[in-house]
């Protein structure tokens, strides 16, 4: 997780989560079947994918909040297929779903239990980490999907220190992953080019 306090983080979700859904009020319904930086997605599985992150990591405050294990997704094969799902959807409701569930995740985090951010619960990818951990899975979602959508906005549009926090997400991950050599390598200048690294979430 970032560095950064929990308030912080949760301006970041917020600030990210405008930024995200006023760049799409900015595409047309046309143009919602163009591609984005993302090999093989649109910007409607984009856009379906940023609604069921929302749904996704509204389980998770709920497993803290309750107890009651409730995973983000049931598998890799069902977030995939809803996606899918999601992207065949009416344009209007497609927008209407990934309004909504920004909304409802940001009242579950608004009205969590003080005591149930230290509750454990289990990412997508496999890590136990604290509740709290979802104010910062949450940012980075809305803010890169914001660039994704591959409109007008940049990484220069986010704050320097949330610029900041994403590099260090990215080199802790890539670090786990045993390529820290190439990636020192290039961030130090001793690289010709960044080294051919797979997906980063």
């Amino acid at each position: 997780m970032s560095t950064a306090t929990a308030v912080e983080v949760r301006s970041w979700m917020h600030q990210g989560t405008q930024l995200f859904l006023q760049t799409l009020q900015g595409v047309d319904d046309a143009d919602l079947d163009g591609s984005t930086s993302l090999p093989g997605w649109t910007r409607r599985h984009l856009i379906a994918h940023v609604h069921y992150n929302a749904e996704a990591l509204r389980r998770l405050l709920h497993w803290a909040r309750t107890g009651e294990r409730t995973p983000m997704y049931e598998s890799a094969e069902q977030r995939s297929s809803e996606i899918e799902a999601g992207a065949e959807l009416p344009a209007d409701e497609l927008r209407q779903l990934v309004q909504q569930s920004a909304e409802a995740l940001s009242s579950d985090v608004d009205t969590m239990p003080a005591e149930a951010w230290d509750e454990q619960v289990v990412t997508a990818q496999g890590r136990t980490v604290p509740a709290r951990e979802v104010l910062w899975m949450r940012t980075r979602e809305v803010t890169v999907h914001a660039v994704d959508l591959d409109v007008d906005v940049t990484f220069r549009d986010l704050p320097d220190e949330l610029n900041a926090a994403l590099v260090a997400d990215v080199v802790r991950k890539r670090c786990n992953s045993g390529e820290a050599a190439d990636l020192a390598a290039w961030l130090t200048g001793r690289a010709d080019r960044a080294p051919d690294l797979g997906p980063w979430l």
